[in-house]
């Protein structure tokens, strides 16, 4: 099925770049209000004094009483993203826009997303389009339940992360990162620190987080049935020729929305401790596993710590996802149709030399 799988590649790809250019600065948002926790004396996992005293100039021995003021002031900003990020959105991008210079801030790292963002659509589909199609040979049957499609989007999302996952790493720490160095100066310097294993901080969440694709895609192909479905009961009852089997932009825009919401709600918790190990706890010399950091999350904030950070999680996943699938569903049909005329071309010629 070599056609099936190029047309959801490349309209995957397609729609997965532009749905995260389109909403980037939500991503920002996301990625830093997940990443925020209160600071306080010694309790910041990447907090040491020498490196503030670096940074600013010199500690007590050059800078004295100086350098001690630009850490506590260092430390009060901090505090005051961590209240914004818990008061919400908006106090966030407010805060981000005043202390940071505008609405540059807002877009570091787009090139990386977009790149990450498509090359993790398009393999993910590949996967999950080949893992498909042998189901479909194996059993005889194109009727893929709910289980079957949870499992095949878990095996798909688990194919692409080697590659994705890196790429994931290094836009994080643009996003978070108070030194606004680039994409091939953090690359190198978490290849330099951490080495190889470096790009994969946080990978043991995604045992829980494969499920997020596959929730989503799942839902998303099980209503999309129940659609086509009914269309073609319609169809039959109204006596018309041709059904149209590909979704209209509008339904598959708030068909990927409904998708994104269920998902988003059901994993988030996870999503948030594994953004918060690759930064907060990128530096600490002993990290806390992903359940524990849910369990600190939970005690110290109650549900609503489990969830910081989620207004723009939903916000820009749930327009990202319905765009993506907007986009991925009018594609895929426009490379449908270039791959069957070229196979009725082929068939007509073949014809004819007959």
């Amino acid at each position: 099925m070599p056609e099936s799988v190029a047309s959801e590649v490349v309209s995957a790809m397609v729609g997965g770049m532009f749905s995260a250019s389109a909403l980037y600065p939500l991503e920002v948002l996301k990625t830093r209000m997940q990443a925020e926790s209160k600071v306080s004396s010694g309790n910041n996992p990447q907090e040491e004094t020498t490196d503030d005293d670096d940074e600013h100039g010199g500690g007590s021995s050059a800078g004295g009483s100086g350098g001690s003021a630009e850490i506590v002031s260092k430390q009060q900003l901090k505090n005051e993203y961590s209240n914004a990020a818990q008061e919400g959105m908006t106090s966030y991008a407010t805060l981000m826009y005043h202390h940071e210079g505008g609405i540059a801030p807002f877009y570091s790292g787009v090139v990386t997303s977009a790149v990450q963002s498509a090359t993790e659509k398009a393999l993910y589909f590949f996967a999950y389009t080949f893992f498909k199609n042998g189901y479909v040979n194996i059993t005889g049957s194109s009727n893929i339940g709910a289980i079957s499609n949870l499992i095949l989007g878990c095996m798909a999302e688990w194919a692409h992360l080697p590659v994705t996952l890196p790429i994931d790493c290094v836009t994080t720490a643009i996003q978070t990162d108070d030194k606004n160095r680039g994409a091939f100066v953090l690359l190198g310097t978490i290849l330099s620190e951490k080495g190889i294993g470096g790009f994969y901080k946080g990978i043991q969440a995604y045992t829980v987080l494969c499920l997020k694709p596959a929730i989503q895609y799942t839902v998303y192909e099980q209503v999309k049935k129940i659609v086509l479905a009914a269309r073609r009961v319609n169809s039959h009852n109204s006596r018309q020729q041709l059904v149209d089997e590909s979704l209209s932009a509008a339904e598959a825009f708030f068909l990927g929305m409904f998708a994104r919401i269920v998902a988003t709600m059901l994993t988030y918790p996870y999503l948030r401790a594994k953004v918060m190990l690759q930064s907060t706890y990128g530096d600490a010399k002993v990290k806390p596993t992903i359940p524990q950091m849910i369990a600190e999350q939970l005690s110290s904030g109650g549900v609503w710590g489990l969830y910081q950070g989620i207004g723009p999680e939903l916000t820009r996943g749930v327009f990202s996802a319905a765009l993506m699938m907007m986009v991925k569903e009018r594609i895929g049909v426009v490379v449908r149709g270039l791959i069957d005329g070229r196979e009725m071309e082929k068939q007509q010629q073949q014809q004819r030399e007959h």
